[in-house]
């Protein structure tokens, strides 16, 4: 295989010298593998503590084993319910959900014990697993959505930031301990009944999507049309999630809110099928939960894939709960708008994350950190490193003042009040004193990393007020058709970080202050990327 010929560009940099760039060329050529930042020589910032700089595991990742890797956790009573014994039917038409939830609330009776199943379809509406219950789905069982709302009864929740009522779950954990679900059988959300009520067929051809948009509602039609998610765990704590697959949500996925000691593994997320993708349909996402070990999964969805959240906005700020202390590790994403994301719901704040060995194929959009000017919260101390992506359009993508018509809720003056919903007030709560809404990134580590046919290398844009700071980037190479734009950012450190480009551009830069820029080279056989995810049109999300 040939190597392409390159020639290097000089980066604009503040404080940007020359005899810097040269030293990087040359200790290039002596060191294929090393490239030195642009920019002046700088110290590792006060703020930036990275784990990574200590071989071995961090204290984190031990500390997270110790607790999901002992057999003693999440133990279950050793005593077996089959549902067939309480009625239930595998035949694909009859409706279970009282048969199963007898056999669940049976062995919650008997002081706990695992539920299975014969194979086959099991049709049902809302179950509620209970404590000390192990809900073992095994191969060849499939337990499916019924495409009625009322089978899915509101409870209290928390949805993109918002607490208001909603729909249960598939499957729901909810206020309960030391719960299991497992085995390598189904959870089939059937979603498609509410991807259409969503936006029509084909997308955004009808729906409440398009009526809530011609009427300036936007930003409210997420929360107005209630859809299921296949599985929830709410207020609950030490809860197992391992082996299922997961398919056709009609929703987010798998939902982990307010939750602490939750550990998922080996689980499989489809919810793209026959040509069809179902809108918000996260694959998991993490929301002011703390002590999660998500590992070994398989993600395919049409909104982000791993996620954590943190609440939204006024109402979000007057809970102030973080996501902390959670690890996200050797998983694989396909399709779907965020390989690893931040937010956009980051009101409590999120501290202690570790990611690592993710593999993005084909997913929109790479670590993504997204927020807006009345989130708030301060995101830091985390640790992103041993990453591949390929044919990932924006794999560095922070856009901290994200999607305007969905962020910033104004009920317009044609809507009459007798169609407010009562969490539409709680939405449109000013967040006072202004400043408290503005989001911080700080102290984020991003290490080995392998970008491969990339659109965009690096986008940021933070706020002057507080800039995205405290950043350290190391042993990084991006293969990009451009080279992307920086806003507001203060205090970067790039080591042995390269950018190859056929552009011969320059990354765009706006008040930014002492941040180094990669190395970058100009490949004259340029690698043919992805488009900018903008062109997709996919840009629903939270």
């Amino acid at each position: 295989m040939s190597t392409p010929a390159i020639s290097i560009i000089r980066p604009r940099s503040y404080r940007c010298l020359v005899s810097t760039i040269l030293f990087g060329l040359l200790c290039s050529l002596i060191c294929p593998g090393f490239a030195r930042s642009s920019g002046p020589e700088a110290a590792p910032q006060a703020g930036v503590q990275s784990p990574l700089l200590i071989p071995g595991k961090s204290q984190l990742v031990l500390q997270l084993e110790a607790i999901f890797y002992d057999d003693d956790f999440c133990a279950i009573p050793e005593r077996t319910f089959n549902v067939a014994d309480f009625g239930a039917i595998a035949d694909g038409k009859t409706l279970n959900t009282e048969a199963i939830q007898k056999t669940i609330d049976a062995a919650s009776a008997a002081g706990g014990g695992r539920v299975t199943f014969n194979p086959g379809i099991f049709v049902s509406g809302a179950l509620f697993v209970k404590t000390n219950v192990d809900l073992h789905i095994p191969e060849g069982v499939t337990i499916r959505a019924i495409q009625d709302d009322s089978h899915f009864p509101d409870v209290p929740s928390r949805i993109a930031g918002v607490t208001m009522e909603w729909p249960a779950a598939l499957v729901n954990i909810y206020r309960e301990q030391n719960v299991r679900i497992s085995g390598k059988g189904t959870l089939d959300g059937n979603g498609k009944f509410w991807w259409d009520k969503f936006w029509g067929d084909p997308p955004r051809s009808g729906g409440m999507y398009k009526d809530y948009t011609n009427r300036g509602l936007r930003w409210a039609v997420d929360y107005d049309c209630k859809r299921v998610r296949a599985l929830i765990v709410y207020e609950s704590e030490e809860v197992v999630i391992r082996d299922v697959n997961l398919y056709r949500s009609g929703f987010w996925t798998i939902s982990l809110t307010y939750s602490d000691q939750v550990y998922v593994n080996g689980v499989t997320i489809r919810n793209n099928f026959d040509g069809h993708f179902g809108p918000s349909s996260d694959g998991i996402n993490t929301d002011s939960s703390r002590n999660v070990l998500v590992e070994n999964c398989d993600i395919d969805c049409n909104d982000d894939n791993l996620c954590l959240k943190a609440g939204k906005d006024a109402d979000g700020l007057r809970i102030n709960r973080p996501t902390e202390r959670v690890v996200y590790r050797n998983c694989i994403t396909r399709a779907g708008h965020g390989l690893f994301t931040l937010g956009s719901e980051t009101s409590g704040g999120m501290h202690d994350i570790e990611v690592y060995g993710l593999n993005a194929l084909g997913t929109n959009t790479g670590i993504r950190f997204k927020s807006a000017k009345i989130r708030g919260g301060v995101m830091r101390d985390i640790y992103i490193h041993d990453i591949q992506m390929t044919n990932v359009a924006s794999p560095f993508k922070f856009e901290l003042n994200w999607y305007p018509s969905y962020s910033y809720p104004t009920i317009p003056e044609s809507i009459p009040e007798s169609e407010y919903k009562d969490h539409w007030h709680t939405m449109t709560i000013p967040v006072e004193p202004p400043e408290r809404g503005i989001p911080e990134f700080r102290n984020i580590t991003l290490a080995n990393i392998s970008v491969k046919n990339a659109g965009t290398g690096i986008y940021v844009n933070a706020y002057p007020e507080k800039p995205m700071r405290n950043m350290l980037w190391k042993n990084i190479v991006i293969e990009c058709k451009k080279p992307g734009e920086i806003t507001c950012a203060r205090d970067w450190v790039m080591e042995n970080v390269t950018l190859l480009t056929p552009s011969n551009d320059f990354i765009k830069l706006d008040q930014v202050n002492n941040v180094q820029l990669p190395l970058i080279f100009r490949v004259t056989a340029p690698s043919r990327g992805p488009d900018d995810p903008s062109a997709s049109g996919h840009v629903l999300g939270h």
